[in-house]
């Protein structure tokens, strides 16, 4: 009897690899997963491997393939070890070399800013690539990070003169800050900096341009609107929120900060409601998706085509693409794909990017989870554009909360109500804000009076979110493990896998 049920365990473990190995959409599934799994590995052990290990164990690996060729199973089982191996290796290669060592004492070089300077209430934060050829080939890193005051300001490509004594990056109270600015390629930081611009013309000329013209779109709406509403229009716009002051705190407390952050959840949203208003319109649903997908590229083109609005227009952008297949395992291929090119690029973002992370985890929820929503939601006498939002909501909480949990350890009890009662309108800040700036660059005057009339919305949105945070109990601290937020993770896939074979 006993060998009995291990040999139909056997046998059913090998018919649902049959099923995997069978199908080319799970068979590129499976790839996909096997990449990220390396990926995660990689940044489970963060640590340089010997170069050798890159050709002895691939080496196995063919030598397995080339044996097995006929068998299908095994050859599955190999490519995967493969893929593993290179995303494993992929992750290992972009951390610093072993011998990697900073000069001691104080240093003076030139670099260039070599991204765009994140400017916060406290000051700037700055990324300077080192141009010095004996410090980039003698100590093979290029990238420095230090913080400065809000004025003298720079910009990037601006050339600057700097000493400061050199450091590795290291952990803070439990948080990998090295990892925080691996993920930026920094792995050095300058104490006590002092520098002093002697030039200009450094780093890449279109994306000097692109950010230049963000810069200029930056001073437009600080011209359209008034603090703390510019900062309110520059947080959902393009991620920018310095201005905002302590509302920064209200937002956080009453858990719609993800508002202010250019996410793939807020394009998503916008997406949403121009295919509602397109419908209005009589515009055929497969040329409103096309209208839709152009307006998405010329949003992240416009505000600057940063790395985390371009994240955000791809992830809106497949929420779309879910709506016009309407084929999940398509658009859940596609998804796949795209968190490996984000991690094949960088491969730090994986694990040590929370915005990564929690753009991800919303698009999942926009995609899988509304099903779930969707039969009670529409028991409720509202209008259909209003429920669809508020599904989508719903989804986008319960997918990113285990994540909120252990990466912030802070429950806003009230976030759910708070949502519900200003998401609704904040397409229409982004979509009203974005016009307002485009027609005041054609026609000022046209451009301010819109931008007078998104004040509305805005100060309803702000009315709600302090007054809700001003009550003691609004937030509490919770922090949760890692392993609790694998196991909520674990019971809501197999939630949505139970739902979805219901259906």
């Amino acid at each position: 009897m006993k060998q009995t049920n291990m040999d139909s365990r056997f046998r059913g473990n090998d018919n649902r690899l049959s099923v995997i190995v069978a199908s080319k959409s799970k068979t590129f599934l499976a790839f996909c997963f096997f990449f990220l799994l390396g990926i995660a590995l990689g940044s489970l052990i963060n640590q340089r491997v010997p170069f050798v290990y890159f050709y002895l164990l691939p080496f196995i690996a063919l030598a397995l393939l080339i044996v097995f060729w006929e068998n299908r199973g095994v050859r599955f089982i190999v490519f995967s070890l493969l893929i593993t191996l290179f995303s494993f290796f992929r992750y290992s290669f972009a951390l610093p070399p072993t011998d990697f060592k900073l000069p001691t004492g104080k240093q003076t070089f030139t670099a260039f800013v070599a991204a765009e300077p994140d400017v916060r209430q406290d000051g700037v934060r700055y990324i300077v690539e080192i141009q010095n050829a004996e410090f980039r080939m003698q100590n093979k890193f290029d990238r420095v990070y230090f913080t400065s005051s809000l004025y003298p300001r720079y910009q990037y490509g601006d050339v600057l003169g700097v000493t400061c004594r050199l450091e590795r990056p290291e952990p803070i109270d439990g948080f990998r800050y090295d990892m925080y600015l691996a993920r930026l390629g920094v792995f050095a930081i300058c104490r006590n900096p002092a520098f002093t611009k002697v030039g200009d013309g450094g780093g890449n000329v279109i994306m000097g341009k692109i950010l230049s013209f963000k810069d200029n779109v930056s001073k437009r709406v600080n011209t359209l609107w008034h603090e703390p509403y510019a900062g309110f229009v520059a947080g959902v716009i393009y991620g920018d929120r310095a201005g905002l002051g302590r509302l920064t705190e209200d937002f956080n407390r009453t858990g719609v900060a993800h508002i202010l952050a250019i996410s793939g959840y807020n394009i998503s949203l916008i997406a949403k409601y121009l295919l509602i208003v397109c419908t209005y319109l009589w515009i055929p649903r497969k040329k409103a998706f096309y209208l839709v997908a152009a307006l998405i590229a010329a949003f992240v083109l416009f505000v600057g085509a940063g790395g985390s609005v371009v994240r955000a227009g791809v992830m809106g952008f497949l929420v779309l693409l879910a709506g016009q297949l309407g084929r999940l395992n398509r658009v859940g291929n596609a998804l796949a794909l795209t968190a490996v090119l984000m991690s094949l690029y960088n491969p730090f973002v994986l694990v040590w990017d929370a915005g990564f992370q929690l753009s991800f985890l919303a698009t999942v929820g926009i995609i899988y989870l509304p099903p779930l929503f969707a039969s009670r939601i529409q028991k409720i006498p509202l209008p259909e554009g209003l429920k669809e939002i508020i599904v989508s909501t719903l989804a986008a909480i319960v997918a990113t909360l285990p994540l909120i949990l252990y990466q912030f350890g802070r429950l806003s009890l009230v976030a759910p109500l708070v949502n519900v009662l200003i998401l609704w309108i904040i397409p229409w800040v982004m979509l009203g804000g974005f016009v307002s700036l485009v027609l005041s660059f054609v026609f000022f005057p046209i451009g301010q009076a819109l931008a007078w009339l998104t004040l509305i919305p805005m100060k309803y949105v702000t009315a709600i979110v302090s007054w809700f945070s001003s009550l003691p109990w609004s937030a509490v601290d919770f922090h949760l493990p890692w392993w609790a937020m694998l196991a909520l993770y674990a019971g809501l896939c197999w939630w949505v896998r139970a739902a979805h074979a219901r259906c």
